[in-house]
């Protein structure tokens, strides 16, 4: 790595570090659910790269590395009509051959209406999906969230065959 870009990132981490110097971190709590719809006329969820082929038997197997892409609705309720609070866009890619399905995902969640609109985060993690509750980590936020680190936990609420509506809570802190 050159010199120049070694004294860039020194900057922009001495800028970060300035900004949030002498700030109290603030703790902010937030419930949603997720609807990730994969059939149907109206898709929020795409395939868009893996195998095409699913004659497997083990339907993990079959599925190993597949990639969708998705723009799913965030509501304040688990009904699909309620109130729009935003929308997770991102990639999710099954990334597990045997066992345990489990996703690598990552994903923004952008708030559109509400206390936080204009405001995101985002997750890039494993979630294991079949598992009750699921903890991703928070690695990143804009606007009310910026520098947000935190955690979110995920419990499917239901399912019906391939899509889902997926309950959130997450837990941010942030300057």
């Amino acid at each position: 790595m050159g010199l120049a870009i070694k004294h860039l990132i020194f900057l922009v981490i001495a800028v970060l570090v300035a900004s949030t110097e002498g700030k109290k971190p603030k703790f902010t709590h937030v419930e949603f659910y997720m609807h990730d719809i994969v059939g149907g006329p109206n898709p929020t969820a795409v395939r868009v790269a893996g195998r095409s082929n699913f004659s497997s038997p083990d339907p993990i197997a079959a599925m190993f590395g597949s990639i969708f892409v998705i723009d799913n609705p965030l509501t304040a309720s688990p009904d699909l009509n309620s109130t729009l609070t935003g929308r997770a866009q991102g990639i999710y890619a099954m990334s597990s051959q045997h066992n345990e399905f489990s996703l690598l995902m990552t994903l923004t969640y952008n708030f559109v209406s509400g206390p936080y609109n204009g405001s995101s985060f985002s997750i890039v993690g494993q979630n294991p999906v079949m598992r009750e509750v699921r903890e991703m980590p928070i690695i990143g936020g804009t606007g009310m969230f910026r520098l947000a680190r935190g955690y979110a936990l995920a419990k499917t609420y239901s399912m019906n065959q391939m899509d889902a509506v997926i309950g959130y809570n997450v837990t941010l802190i942030h300057y």
